[in-house]
């Protein structure tokens, strides 16, 4: 068990210059700033942050400095720090490890709030209180500082913006997430909701981020993102190589635990929505409007999907065989048409990406099956016929598949949230 020596500094709130913004129900603030070996850094930054908070922030807030095995004068700074800036404490670590430092402190902590940033302040403090606003309104559950964000303005080397970029490109494909940005250091989340996901993060490093915001993700949080302004840090001390190398190990660990089951948590239950009018009578949605619209957009995507296999079919028809054209046509427009559906026709799914692809799998053979029984029994009854009616007639044996897989996977694959007991 990781001890943290507290700092003689008030751990209570520091209530804004403005006191007439606030009331007394509003909620509280934790930020978090996680430093190693950052002496020279640390001063600026909290003198910066302290400022901004006291004049401009309108909740009680809290600066935690959390040194996480410093060798240098960093915890004596953050002490010395402490007892000049009011609202500031430090607390330290024995082990090394940013996600250790914020899981510590963010579950130990005793705000309705909590977040943190780098030391550095890369990311604009313009965006910190969009940032707090939809926790401390209950109409989010975290919150993220996004570089990838429309709207967003970042000032980098090409080489760190192509690794970004790729690694959460990555994490789209490979978890189908829907955030853009998972290692920007400006997030925060409400406590209630955090504590129970940060019993289940096991990283202690860089990967934190990614870790708990696809359990965030996983577990139907809702999460809001912020686009920022960010400066690279010319003096970071990340190393790049090894980074890579613990994410790909942990984004391999998080599809294991997706699959298995082990990533869903309990969570506390969200307050229905209520309506605003006092006569009026919120009602979920109706079946019916959210079988239109699966409906819909199925048949959108399969429409699409039909004309790519045919011109795929075509396309390949001049070098392979009929049964072998069909397969790969038939097999790269399966991937694409699962993947469009799980991201748009069955969205509010909980089921996970693997899942999803293995379920149309399976139907891939039936397919298959179907199609090229079609395409060699019209080949046999007519034999000098041309590869467009052969397109034709495998046109028409996919629009009957088709069918076949929207209720198969409306019944058997997705778990659509909207059909069943939500959190």
């Amino acid at each position: 068990m990781t001890t943290i020596p507290q700092s003689t500094a008030t751990d209570a709130f520091q209530a804004p210059a403005r006191s007439d913004s606030i009331g007394s129900e509003t909620a509280t603030v934790e930020i978090v700033v996680p430093v190693y070996n950052e002496e020279r850094a640390l001063p600026g930054c909290l003198r910066t942050l302290h400022s901004r908070l006291t004049n401009e922030f309108p909740f009680p807030w809290r600066i935690t400095v959390a040194d996480n095995a410093s060798t240098d004068r960093t915890l004596e700074t953050a002490h010395r720090l402490a007892r000049e800036l009011p609202g500031v404490r430090a607390v330290h670590l024995d082990r090394k490890g940013r996600g250790l430092a914020l899981r510590t402190v963010w579950s130990a902590s005793d705000a309705d709030i909590v977040a943190y940033m780098d030391v550095d302040l890369s990311t604009g403090l313009d965006g910190l209180l969009p940032l707090i606003a939809p926790l401390a309104s209950g109409h989010s559950d975290l919150a993220i500082g996004s570089r990838l964000a429309p709207g967003a303005r970042t000032v980098r080397g090409p080489r760190r913006e192509f690794i970004s970029r790729c690694y959460n490109r990555l994490i789209r494909l490979s978890h189908g997430a829907r955030f853009s940005d998972a290692q920007c250091g400006f997030k925060a989340g409400r406590t209630e909701v955090l504590r129970p996901l940060l019993r289940a993060t096991r990283d202690d490093a860089w990967f934190f981020d990614t870790e708990l915001l696809l359990l965030a993700e996983h577990n139907r949080l809702r999460i809001h993102e912020v686009p920022v302004d960010w400066v690279e840090d010319v003096d970071t001390r990340v190393d790049v190589v090894s980074t890579a190398t613990d994410d790909l190990r942990g984004l391999w660990r998080m599809a294991r635990l997706r699959a298995s089951g082990a990533a869903t948590v309990e969570l506390p239950r969200r307050p229905e929505p209520a309506a605003e009018h006092p006569d009026a009578v919120l009602a979920p949605a109706s079946s019916r409007s959210t079988l239109s619209w699966e409906l819909g957009c199925f048949i959108a995507i399969g429409v699409l999907s039909t004309a790519g296999q045919a011109l795929l079919y075509w396309l390949l028809r001049s070098w392979w065989s009929p049964a072998l054209a069909n397969l790969v046509s038939l097999f790269v427009l399966t991937l694409l048409n699962t993947e469009a559906n799980r991201r748009l026709t069955f969205r509010h799914s909980a089921t996970t990406p693997a899942r999803a692809h293995l379920g149309a799998g399976s139907l891939f053979l039936l397919g298959y099956l179907i199609t090229t029984a079609s395409v060699m029994g019209f080949k046999h009854v007519n034999p000098g016929a041309s590869a467009a009616a052969e397109t034709a007639v495998l046109a028409v044996s996919s629009a009957v598949v088709t069918v076949v897989r929207f209720t198969a996977l409306r019944l058997a694959v997705f778990r659509s949230t909207r059909r069943h007991t939500t959190r």
